[in-house]
């Protein structure tokens, strides 16, 4: 007869597995929160603001550098915090700081504080894309079938607030009652209370996930050491000059588009459909990230989004320009998921956490580059168009390096 086991019982993840799919699209709400609402409503807010405020594109672009940076230094911070909090604790915290400092911007017109209110908005939105990113690749780890439609759901929350702000600023913006004399403040409320509603959506896939915490947790050993950078630089680097490209296009092309004399209702359009588009990719990539083990996945995507940056620079044709967003959607948040996969595909679970700040790390740093790079080109000679062929050129050379990663030996 065998003898009984005296183990505890292991924690049964069957409910996990039920509702798989929406707690994927659920925790999807701190994607929106952390990059769709609090990085990207940016770009349909910085026309009126610079208009009223008399910005220099620098300064414009200034702006998202220094979320950038906050983004950077919430990414350093977060696996220490892990150490002492469970991600679904710090994924919630996150959310909710990001919705205050999204709030105190509308309360501000000199450029300091706006710029001290962007930074401490990066970082807590690190936070919760980190956060976020851990816990949707742990789902995915319980469902390996459809792990890549986990993790391209999670990241495609970042469409969600990206289409919420395209409808959401416009209407604000002509809406907005007196005697206040900005009305772009009324929008950054407006867009707070979103971040709100979604931080109340997060509040059940961060109980509902904790249970994946642990075993990643107790699986960790002494001898499993710590992330290899130089193992992933081929990624690593590519995904940096991915964060210089993209930031480029997702700061300045709404401005690009009313300097070539799109309506505002066109500007909607776009931006709601580019925001479409990231939705969808969740399943348009899913194949792809769940086969790429090395860096192909992340090559194909930088250059795909290369050609969707470079379209508004050369005409402003309304097809082409539509065209580029719809492109640029599909891709450009899969190639986020696609670096969340190479590291659940060569790492073990107990250095998830380390390799995706890694990667956010990097990501970080290319986008306190692109912004400011940017802005100073739109300044000179070429305006904004200049600037997105700079974007492009970033983007394709980051394509160029990701296809040199491989797969790890030991993975």
């Amino acid at each position: 007869m065998a003898a009984m086991s005296t183990a505890a019982p292991a924690p049964s993840f069957a409910p996990l597995l039920r509702h798989g799919l929406w707690l994927a699209v659920a925790l999807s709400m701190g994607a929106a929160v952390s990059l769709g609402i609090t990085r990207f409503a940016y770009a349909l807010l910085l026309p009126p603001m610079r208009a009223d405020l008399a910005w220099s594109y620098t300064l414009a672009g200034a702006m998202n550098t220094v979320n950038a940076l906050g983004y950077l230094l919430g990414a350093l911070a977060t696996p220490l915090l892990l150490r002492r909090l469970a991600p679904g604790t710090l994924l919630v915290a996150g959310s909710v700081l990001a919705t205050v400092f999204m709030g105190l911007c509308g309360f501000f017109v000199d450029a300091v504080p706006l710029l001290v209110q962007r930074l401490l908005a990066g970082v807590a939105s690190a936070l919760v894309f980190v956060c976020g990113g851990l816990l949707a690749a742990r789902l995915g780890a319980q469902q390996p079938g459809r792990s890549g439609l986990l993790l391209g759901l999670y990241y495609g929350g970042t469409g969600w607030g990206i289409s919420l702000s395209a409808v959401l600023v416009p209407a604000v913006l002509a809406a907005a009652p007196g005697p206040h004399p900005w009305a772009w403040a009324w929008a950054w409320w407006a867009l707070a209370l979103a971040c709100v509603a979604a931080t109340l959506v997060l509040l059940w896939p961060a109980r509902a996930l904790q249970a994946l915490a642990a075993p990643a947790a107790v699986s960790a050993q002494p001898a499993s050491g710590s992330m290899r950078w130089a193992a992933f630089a081929p990624a690593l680097l590519g995904y940096g000059l991915f964060g210089v490209g993209y930031i480029g296009y997702m700061t300045f092309v709404v401005a690009l588009l009313r300097e070539q004399g799109a309506s505002g209702a066109a500007v909607t359009w776009f931006y709601a459909l580019l925001g479409l588009a990231v939705v969808l990719s969740s399943r348009i990539w899913a194949g792809l990230l769940d086969r790429s083990r090395g860096g192909q996945a992340l090559a194909l995507l930088n250059g795909l989004l290369g050609v969707a940056t470079v379209l508004p620079a050369l005409t402003s044709a309304w097809p082409v320009v539509l065209a580029s967003g719809l492109l640029f959607g599909a891709v450009f948040l899969s190639v986020v998921a696609s670096t969340t996969a190479l590291v659940r595909h060569n790492l073990p679970q107990a250095l998830w956490a380390s390799g995706i700040s890694a990667f956010t790390i990097v990501f970080a740093a290319g986008q306190i580059v692109g912004p400011t790079v940017v802005g100073w080109i739109a300044d000179g000679p070429g305006g904004l168009a200049r600037g997105l062929v700079f974007s492009a050129c970033a983007l394709w050379v980051g394509a160029v390096v990701a296809s040199r990663q491989k797969p790890l030996v030991s993975a």
